[in-house]
Parts: C-alpha cells; structure tokens; sequence
C-alpha cells in the first residue's frame, strides 16, 4: 500500500510537566517524623497466620497515638487481622518480611460512613476494609512488607463475590502509602473518598480488582493525588474514580484485565506521564475470568451514572502501549462538559478493538482535541459492514466503530499534528470519521491509502478543514 502524507512537520515539544502542582514535599517529612516506635508484638501480637492479631495491632496504634504519633511496626511475620483502624499522626510500618493478612470471618471487618450528599452513602458494608481511616490527618502505610487481602470473597456481596477492601480511608489528608506491596484485594486495593494531598509512591498492586481508585464529589473533588512509579497487575481497573483536581500519574507500569485509566466522571488537571500500558493482564478478571486488556485510556464522565462537571486540562504524554482494545477511548454524556484533551508522543501496538475515538454525546461539544506525536498499529481486517454501522452512545468500554484509526464527534477543535495510523491486516473502513467538527486541522497525517483513496476519510458536519492535500 501507499502512503497518505499531509503537510508533516516536527511535532511540538511537551510543555513543561508542573510538578509542583502535586505537592509531595510532605511525604519525605511525614515519614521522617516518627518520635516513637511501637512494636505490635509488644501489644501482644502473635504474627504466626493463625492467631487473631487485630486486637493487638490496634493497641498498638492507640499507644501511638496516645504518644502524640510516631510509628507502629510489623517486623517479619504473618499477621492475620480484621479492621485495623488507623490514626492520625501515624506511620503504619510493615517491615520487610512481614505480611498483614486478611481475616476469612467477615465479621470482623469494619465500614466508614461517607458524606451523606455522595451516592455511595448508601452503600453500606461496601465500604468494610482491611485498613481503615477515617476523618484523620498525616497518616502513612509504608514498608517493604505486603498487605494481603486473602481474597476474602463474600457471597452476599456485589457481584455476589466482593469482600472487604484493603485500605479505605474518608475525609482525610497528607497520606502517604509506598514500598508496600499489595496482593490478591477482595475488592478494591485502596479505596479513598473526598481526600487531599495523596501520595503513592512505589507501591505494586498485584491481583484483586481496582487498584487506586478514589473518589469526590461534585462540591468536594479529591485534591493533589500523585501516583509515582508504581506497577500494577490488576485484574479490573488499575486506576479509576471520579471527580480529580490536581493528579499526576507518572512512570508507573499498568498491566490489567480491564482498563488501565479509566474517569468516570468530572476530573481536572490531570497528567498522565510516562508509563506504559500492556496487556494481556497477568491477573484475571475476577467476574468473567477473562485476560483481554481494554482501552489503555478510558475517559468517560457519565459513563457509570449520571456526573456534574468537567473534565478539562488533561494531558497525556510520552505514553506506550501495547495489546490494548484500543488506546485512547473519550466520551462525554449529558451533564459533563470537556475542555482540552492533549495527547503527547503516544505509541500503541497490537490494538485489536476499536480507534482512538473522542465523542460528546452532551449537550456541549467538547472544546479542543490535539494527537500530537502519535503512532498507532491496528489489527484491522474490518468489513465493509462494518463501515456501514450505526453509531450509538458508548456503554462503559470502548467498542467497534466505523472508522478504524480514529473517530471523532461533536468537537468544536479537533488536531491531528504528525499523527501515523497502521494496519496489521487491510481494512475495509474508512481511516477517520469526522462528524460535527467546527475545525478539523491536519499537520502531518500518515496512513495506508485503500484502493478507493476517496473513502478513506469521511467528514459530516465538518465546517472548516485545513492542512489536508490529496491522498497520494
């Protein structure tokens, strides 16, 4: 096949990545801070995996606290426990070989009460964690250890299996969790509601469901949440939540059974910074015992329910994937505005679904779309049928479209700036559909021209194009 080329030119270097936007600095001197050690084996924990340490590890916490904070330490051991209500002021230090287990007797788990204006108000036992905090401040988890959910399933639970989560914590602030590592999460590995100033940092995620994933609301978004060089091998989403002010996403690997990001709702000034993003994911996904990794990328305010707000100022930059459903998959329902989506230096390989796609089905088109530096190889082997589908409003994942390298909708600016579009297998649809574009803007296009070079890109309702030349 031939090659399409439109007006190539060096694409823009990143805008400067404003770390300081995410205020970590409060990490280091958290961790520093710890006037007093207490050792849970001095409350009278066992540490043997059979004997009931919950007692005594939250004995142990009081003591801490009591003290005016300082650290509370599992030295090497095998730690069985139900809820471990942590305090403020207190670093709960899991040293290496030490391992805090979840308890197979639901009883023994306890749940917060979330603000009464949020839906998940209502969801009571939901909530239960293996580590709990609550309207607390300045609070660690940190260690080579490893927190382990024991995949405590509950059969009245949701989806009739989800147990307790792993660390939840509620109207909090300055928390930090690293070095840990958590494995096989009954529900969600960490599980946060109207929080600020988060720190994760060098944590590894290995089974379970989500592995971050947190929430606000509509008049209280979760503030500052770095996530740093972290891995996650989850068998649902790795990251998700909603209702985001102020989070960077940086040098993490994300291998799951289900989406690597996905918004669910409002989020503001997000970076999404080198990582990397494959599949198939290691660990399966717990409800259908699938591997298939979906979209890479999956922004969809109102896509799980109906959210007010925007999603605005993203930026996501030097960014690889590989054997997703697709990359970059950004829809808007009634309700949610967008504003600027950028998408920085991408490289995706083995895509075997759907094409980037940016639509609003709202009320608003979204503002400003820009690929810059993006490199994309599909599977292709699409049917002409296929290119003749109706379009409909997305469900909760990405799906087959009738274009096979992007589909954009209801866009008021729309660039494509050194974008290079490939196929494994020759594929009968259209390169890009364009519907109800205000300004669609070329600098730079490359994909494999069809037979009828006339087909390969369709515009409907697109008032102004410019930088495009004839496919050659």
């Amino acid at each position: 096949m031939q090659s399409a080329r439109m007006n190539r030119r060096p694409g823009n270097s990143l805008r400067p990545v404003l770390l300081g936007l995410i205020c970590i600095t409060f990490a280091q001197a958290a961790l520093a801070a710890a006037p007093g050690v207490f050792d849970v084996r001095d409350y009278g924990a066992v540490g043997d995996g059979a004997a009931l340490d919950t007692a005594a590890i939250n004995k142990a916490i009081d003591a801490c606290t009591a003290a005016g904070g300082g650290r509370v330490v599992l030295g090497p051991g095998r730690y069985l426990s139900g809820t471990i209500h942590l305090k403020s002021n207190v670093t709960f230090f899991l040293e290496a070989g030490a391992r805090l287990i979840g308890t197979p007797q639901l009883d023994a788990y306890q749940h917060p009460a979330p603000p009464a204006e949020m839906p998940e108000a209502k969801w009571g036992k939901w909530h239960r964690a293996l580590i709990l905090a609550n309207g607390v401040k300045n609070v660690s988890v940190a260690g080579t250890g490893v927190i382990d959910g024991n995949k405590v399933f509950d059969a009245t639970g949701e989806e009739r299996m989800r147990g307790p989560h792993t660390f939840v914590f509620v109207n909090c602030s300055d928390v930090i969790v690293r070095d840990v590592a958590f494995v096989d999460s009954a529900n969600y590995a960490i599980f946060f509601m109207v929080s600020d100033r988060v720190d994760i940092h060098n944590v590894t995620f290995i089974g379970g469901w989500d592995g971050v994933h947190w929430r606000g609301s509509p008049d209280r978004p979760c503030r500052d949440v770095s996530i740093v060089n972290c891995r996650f091998y989850t068998g649902d989403d790795a990251i998700a939540g909603r209702y985001w002010h102020n989070t960077l996403i940086s040098n993490c690997i994300i291998n799951s059974s289900c989406n690597g990001i996905r918004v669910i709702g409002p989020a503001q000034h997000l970076i999404v910074h080198d990582c990397l993003f494959y599949g198939p994911g290691i660990h399966p996904h717990r409800t259908s015992d699938r591997h298939n990794m979906l979209a890479g990328i999956n922004l969809q305010p109102g896509g799980w329910d109906a959210t007010m707000g925007p999603l605005d100022d993203v930026l996501i930059s030097d960014v690889t994937m590989h054997n997703v459903a697709t990359p970059l998959h950004l829809s808007v329902k009634p309700g949610n505005t967008a504003g600027r989506i950028v998408v920085d230096r991408l490289t995706a390989t083995g895509v075997y679904r759907a094409a980037c796609s940016a639509e609003s089905w709202a009320e608003t088109p979204i503002e400003h779309v820009t690929l810059r530096d993006v490199t994309v190889e599909y599977a292709g082997g699409g049917t002409l049928e296929q290119a003749q589908m109706t379009v409909k409003s997305p469900g909760v994942d990405a799906r087959r479209l009738p274009a096979w390298g992007f589909y954009g909708r209801n866009i008021k600016n729309l660039h494509l700036d050194n974008v290079r579009l490939r196929c494994q297998t020759e594929d009968a649809r259209p390169v890009i559909i364009a519907k109800d574009v205000d300004q669609l803007t070329f600098r730079g296009f490359d994909y494999p021209v069809s037979a009828d070079p006339s087909k390969d890109m369709v515009f409907d309702g697109v008032k102004h194009i410019a930088g495009r030349e004839p496919a050659r």
